[in-house]
Formats: C-alpha cells, structure tokens, sequence
C-alpha cells in the first residue's frame, strides 16, 4: 500500500478536532484521505493510515462508521477502515480493515516478541521433566509425543527444534489484530496477536498470548478473563472471570465460571468450568464443570470428572514428582481420589478414594471402588452401561470445530485395535487368575488392585462377547465395501494392503500402531521431517491409513485369536463369524436395554408425585421423564437389534450361495 504524506489543509483540519502529533511528517496517509472522522487522536512515532470513509463490521455488533476517536496511537499501520475510540494506548500493530477497539486502557507491543509461541510449560509431571512448547500449530499429538516420548532423547531434542525453528519465525516487534477483530472493555492487553474476527470483551488482562481465530471460527475472550503466556485457537471461548497461565486453549475448547489452569494444555473440545487445572493434558473431550475438582499432573482424554474429584501427585517427600494416566472414556464418581501414580484403562469409572498405587490399564470398561478398605476392580462391567453407549455415540455429534483446518485428529470408535487388544490381554489375565486362584481365596491381587474371585470367570465372558462382537463387525464392514462372486475373489478382496499387526497407541485421540508412531519418531531424528508442517502431515497420514492399519491387524489378530486365517477361510468359517457377532451384538444390546429400564424402576420414581399418591406418581414421573418403550435411546437399540438380525441373515444367504473353487462348471467339461 503506498503512503503519502499529510496535506497542509489536512492537517488543519486534524489540529481543529482537537489532534496532536509533535511530527507530523511521521503520520502519513493513503488515496483519498478524509481527515472528518478522525478527532482528540494523538499520534506519536510512524502512524499509517487508510481512509476512513465507510461503515466498519466487525465480528460482533451492528456496523459502526469507521474513524478514530479520543485515542493514543503510536508506531501502528491501519491498512483499512476500523473504528478506534476510547483507547487510552494503542501501540506497536498493524491492524487490518473492519476491527473495532473500544474502550480499551492499553494494548501494545513492547518489544520482540512471539505472542506466547514457544512459552515452555510443565505437563503431567509438576517438579518438569515432561515440559511442552506451545504454540498456535499445536496438535494433541505433537504434544503426546514431546510429553511422553522422553525415552527417546534424539528425537525430542530434535522436536523441539522443529517448533522452535517455528516460533522463531513467528516472532516480531510488530502485533497484528487482523480483519473483522473487536476488542471492547479491556483493562491491558501487552503483546497479543489476534486472528481474524477475534471477539475481545470485557477482559481484565491479556499478556504474551496469540488468539488464533478464524474467519469460520471466531475465538472469544469475555469478561474478567486474566491470561498470561498463553495460546487460544479457533472456536475457543475464555469468559466468565477465567484465570490462564502458561496454557493452550485448543479448538472448540470452553473455559470459564472461575476456572483457573496453569501450565495445562486443553484441546479439542474440552470444557472446564469452576475448578482447577495444574500441570494438566486434556486431551480431546476432557470435561471438569464443578468448583472442588482438581485435575493435577495427569492426562486424559474423553473423560468426565465428578464433583470434587482429585489426585494428590506427592508425598511430602521429593515434592510434585508422580502423574497419572485415565485412558480414554474414563470418568471419576463425586469426591473420587487417586493417588498418583496410577493408569487406569479406558472407559473406566472411579468411585470412592483410593490410598494405593496401582495399574488397570489391561483391564478397559471396569469399575474401580473401594471394598474392604481395598482398591477393587471388577473388569469390563462398562460394556453394557447406558453410559458408555451413549458417550461413544454424542462425542462425534458435539465437535465444535468449525475450522477447516482440525488440528487434533480424533478418531471415535468405541471398539478399536488399541482397545481390542486391551481386551484380549484382560481375558487372558483373567483366565489366568481363574486358573491359579484357590477357591478359598476371597480376591485376588494384581498390579495394586484387588479381585473379587467369583468374578474372574464372569468378566472374562463379558470381554468375550465384545470380542466377538467385534470381530463379526469388522468383516462385515469390509464385506459391505467390496465387490465379489466366488469365495477365491472373496479371500482376494480381504487379503491387507499393510503389514502392521503389532500393539498400538492412543496418541490423545489418534489411533495408531506403535511401528507407525516409531517411524515417524525416525524420520524426526534422520532429519526427514524438517518443518512442523511436515510432521503434521505425516500424522495426519496415519490418521487417514486408519481402516487399512485396523484391517492388517484384525486379519492377524483373527487368526491368531480364533484360528481363521482370511486367506484360507472356509464358507462356514465366515458364516461362523456373522453368526457370532448377531448373537453376541444383541446379548450385548440387551444387557445394555436391561441397565436402560433402572432409570425408569421404583427406585427411580422417588421424589416424583411429591404431594400425591401412586397415581399422581405415576403421572408425574410419565410425564417428566416419560416411559421406557418410548425412549429414543432404547427404540434406537431396539431397532438395531432389528437390522443385526436381519444384516445377518442376508450376509449368510449371500456366502452360502458363493461358488468355492473345488465346484467346476459343469458346461466346461462336455
């Protein structure tokens, strides 16, 4: 944009609305300059102005008519029309077209700065260890890596590289508020960059921070809000007298009611409200709504946090040293308590206060409550729970993220090879415990937690059904994307592409075998990837081979687990897998339907009909929460153990009717 400098009757008409400027050869001005909408401005340093000679529409409000007004700038370049007014300091930005600021105390660039890229903090591990560079690219994987990887040195040395290089280029003595940006009733802002359409409002103070908005998803920072060193990304929202330091506040993310988090990270739609965050990974869907939470030193993911649940991370000894790990899906009962370290396996739930160390995460969908004054465990009673079903259904349904360009990658899918695996490894355990138990012994000990013998056999059933559940589903879901006659061309079709068939990884929401996680941490070290843009698009690869990585290893996983090899399968082989996910689908849809009808027991009637008899009940209860048959969650497993049946009857007629290669065409041989 070309400049010029002011005209003599333009600067008249300046000093007569009551501007200043000691030079006013250092304030200069582009194409057909307007001086009317400009009064009580001061100007100091090098000022570059646009017109200001239309209505102003910035992310929020109604359209105001562009200008400046009773306002200190110094050392800024406007590149369009915007409407400035009540500023007390404006100093060191370049601001872009349709921003309104209003009413602000100050908001300047002091120095060089990298507007909170590359701010360093303590994760997972409070006395360091685990530390994490922030900054605006900032993926719940890339950090998954630089917090938990730290058995590989080279590679984090040379990842830390990766996003220094990066901030570095981020760094300037110049902010920027880009187009369509308001901030309005703020007391200090020093050193923040604001993406376009970022809604500033009401905020108390805002220090060395980037708020990445979006045209698609503005970024909001309300009322009372103090944030120091901190990164917020697109369709975030910071309000309601939250307090910030040294954090991430990722896409879609909710933060506030008084919530206040130091050196935590929070990505894709996380929402923390009341409580209290310190050295926190919130991956994906981590959620904590009420005042006496705190959530210290751990990662998790997908999870839900009771009222008045904690962890204690030392033992007044060396200081903050432990952390703790609740794997995806898991929630904590109210006033629940861990005493890190602990691991607990996905999907589990966490009731009572636990005093002891221990590791569940060979054992998913358990419960883990307090019997006898002992950590107990009772395994995969979290399959069929209400709860559960519906989690692994609404987190899809509630992705915030409007951006385009999603940063987490998530995957949803409740069964996976991770958790199948897990499965597999509890069943054996189980079996094993079974096995080598007196029947004398009350419970059995195992990595911390107690047992209950009676129970070994039953849970290990429970994971059965699930693993044949889930070993149906997968082929049918192949058979449904493919195209074949004979039972040679469907051997064919399901042979894998890939040849990954080891353990695998849940990297804060992505999925992945661990030799792909290794080769990407390689290409780190050999210097492959060089820019974080390329380290996200290998991740972003193997978030994408997800299907083909999940088949090379189910293919694998069946015949080591069931004996059938894909390659070879029989007719009646594969039959036999249709019939067995029918069956076990629907046991497990009706153990599900059996949990559903205690919401609507006598039990669940209390306090309903308060001032009535049983039919007044009746009535009440009918009408707030409705009945059972009519529910949508229950008409919705209803009718899909309606469609197991009849998938499964149309699958085994179809492969019965297939020709094998041992029946000749008779035709070919007169």
């Amino acid at each position: 944009m070309k400049y010029r400098n002011l005209t003599d009757s333009e600067i008249t008409a300046l000093l007569s609305q009551g501007c200043f400027c000691d030079d006013w050869t250092a304030v200069r001005v582009s194409g057909p300059f307007n001086p009317a909408h400009i009064h009580s401005a001061r100007f100091e340093g090098t000022v570059k102005l646009c017109p200001m000679n239309q209505e102003v529409a910035p992310g929020e409000g109604a359209p105001k008519p562009s200008g400046l007004y009773s306002c200190y700038i110094k050392d800024c370049e406007i590149q369009g029309p915007v409407y400035i007014s009540q500023v007390g300091r404006l100093e060191g930005y370049t601001i872009e077209k349709d921003v309104r600021i209003e009413n602000v105390s100050s908001l300047v660039v002091e120095s060089p700065t990298a507007f909170g890229n590359g701010t360093e903090i303590e994760v997972l591990n409070e006395g360091g260890g685990r530390e994490v560079l922030i900054f605006d690219q900032l993926t719940a994987q890339i950090a998954y890596l630089m917090a938990n990887y730290r058995h590989e040195p080279e590679m984090i040395v040379r990842l830390k590289e990766l996003i220094q290089d990066y901030c570095q280029r981020k760094q300037s003595d110049r902010g920027v508020i880009q187009s369509g940006a308001s901030i309005r009733d703020v007391q200090t802002i020093r050193n923040v960059n604001f993406g376009p359409k970022a809604l500033v409002s009401g905020a108390q103070s805002l220090e060395e921070g980037t708020i990445s908005s979006t045209e698609a998803a503005p970024a909001h920072i309300g009322e009372g809000v103090i944030a120091k060193h901190f990164i917020v990304l697109s369709g975030a929202q910071v309000d309601s007298g939250a307090i910030l330091d040294k954090c991430l506040v990722g896409q879609g993310v909710r933060i506030g009611k008084q919530f206040s988090a130091e050196n935590s990270l929070f990505f894709a739609n996380c929402e923390g409200f009341h409580g209290e965050a310190v050295s926190l990974f919130a991956g994906p869907y981590t959620v904590t709504h009420h005042k006496s939470s705190l959530l210290i030193a751990g990662m998790f993911s997908f999870f839900n946090a009771g009222s008045g649940s904690n962890q204690s991370n030392h033992m007044y000894k060396l200081g903050p040293l432990h952390q703790g790990w609740l794997e995806r899906g898991c929630k904590t009962g109210s006033f629940s308590y861990l005493l890190w370290p602990c691991r607990i396996g996905a999907f589990s739930v966490v009731m009572d206060k636990h005093s002891s160390n221990f590791d569940t995460s060979e054992f998913p969908f358990s419960y883990i409550t307090l019997e006898d004054g002992k950590s107990t465990l009772t395994p995969a009673m979290n399959l069929f729970t209400v709860g559960t079903r519906r989690d692994s259904e609404k987190w899809p349904r509630r992705d915030r993220r409007k951006d385009p360009d999603k940063l987490d990658l998530i995957h949803f899918e409740l069964f996976s090879p991770y958790i199948v695996t897990k499965m597999i490894r509890g069943s054996e355990i189980l079996q094993k415990l079974y096995e080598e138990t007196p029947k004398e012994q009350k419970y059995v000990k195992y990595k911390g937690v107690s047992i209950l013998r009676l129970l070994l056999k039953t849970c290990r059933k429970y994971y059965q059904i699930a693993l044949k559940k889930y070993y149906g589903e997968q082929l049918l879901k192949r058979l449904e994307s493919r195209s074949f006659d004979t039972l040679a061309g469907l051997r064919e079709i399901l042979q894998p592409q890939e040849t990954y068939t080891g353990d695998w990884a849940d990297m804060a929401g992505l999925l992945a075998p661990r030799a792909v996680i290794q080769e990407i941490t390689e290409a780190i070290k050999d210097g492959q990837i060089k820019r974080i843009e390329q380290l996200r698009a290998r991740l972003k690869m193997a978030y994408e081979n997800y299907e083909e990585y999940t088949w090379a290893w189910y293919v694998h996983t069946l015949e080591r687990e069931t004996g059938t090899a894909i390659g070879q399968a029989t007719q009646g082989q594969f039959i036999e897998l249709i019939q067995d996910w029918k069956a076990n689908a629907a046991k497990l849809n009706n153990m599900i339907l059996k949990d559903a009808e205690k919401e609507f027991d006598q039990n669940s009637r209390i306090g309903f009909g308060v001032d009535g008899d049983e039919e007044v009940k009746e009535s009440d209860f009918s009408r707030v929460r409705g009945a059972y048959d009519g529910n949508e969650f229950v008409r919705s497993l209803q009718a899909e153990n309606e469609a197991i049946e009849k998938k499964a009857a149309d699958w085994t007629a179809r492969l019965e009717q297939l020709l094998t290669p041992e029946i000749r065409n008779p035709s070919k041989d007169r």
